[in-house]
């Protein structure tokens, strides 16, 4: 993978389609992660599902993000990005929270990416990834060249959120919002992204 270019893994992608499908007439974001080295492509491997509830209320966000940051020290990672679902779906365009957000992340990150779910494209069988992407360019957030993103193995990744569905097993997922309301809630996720790796490693020996 060359520079500007973005690899989103099944486990990132799989989590994202959760969220926004749990709460489909609300907003939902979250922080995109990566485990790889800074420089270079930046490769999303994981997500943390943050609000479904006052996308915009700062000091929610900051302890979120301020929570993530401890876990991502701990645990190798970084945040490399921030992805939004808005409660409207014919609406993928990004709204001045995700700007700002996205701006934050910016600062630590030079190449960070700005995910925008595209609800008008989340049915099952669709045949491209429901989303649209930004990057930082020239002090604004441009539309990324849909060439340099990358979603291997989509139908696999696709067929495994159809799995995830029918278990019953999408009502794992738990987001920031709902570990707030409930602090046993793990809002890493460990249960759901054991489930989704189980079913990564059969169908294409790698995430």
């Amino acid at each position: 993978m060359s520079m500007g270019e973005v690899e989103l893994s099944c486990l990132a992608y799989a989590k994202m389609y959760l969220h926004a499908s749990q709460f489909p007439r609300c907003s939902v974001n979250g922080l995109l992660l990566s485990s790889s080295a800074a420089g270079g492509a930046v490769c999303i491997t994981d997500c943390v599902p943050l609000l479904h509830t006052h996308l915009s209320l700062a000091p929610i966000t900051q302890l979120a993000l301020t929570q993530v940051d401890v876990w991502c020290s701990q645990t190798q990672q970084r945040i490399v990005g921030y992805y939004q679902a808005n409660a409207c779906a014919s609406d993928s365009s990004p709204t001045p929270c995700a700007l700002k957000i996205a701006e934050k992340i910016f600062e630590q990150c030079n190449n960070a990416v700005l995910l925008m779910i595209d609800g008008e494209k989340m049915f099952p069988g669709c045949r491209v990834p429901p989303i649209v992407m930004y990057e930082r360019k020239d002090a604004r957030w441009a539309l990324k060249d849909k060439h340099t993103i990358m979603l291997r193995q989509w139908e696999e990744t696709c067929s495994i959120v159809n799995q995830l569905f029918s278990s019953g097993d999408q009502a794992l997922l738990v987001d920031f919002d709902s570990h707030l309301d409930d602090i046993t809630k793990d809002w890493t996720n460990q249960k759901l992204n054991a489930k989704i790796m189980e079913l990564v490693s059969p169908a294409n020996g790698n995430v």
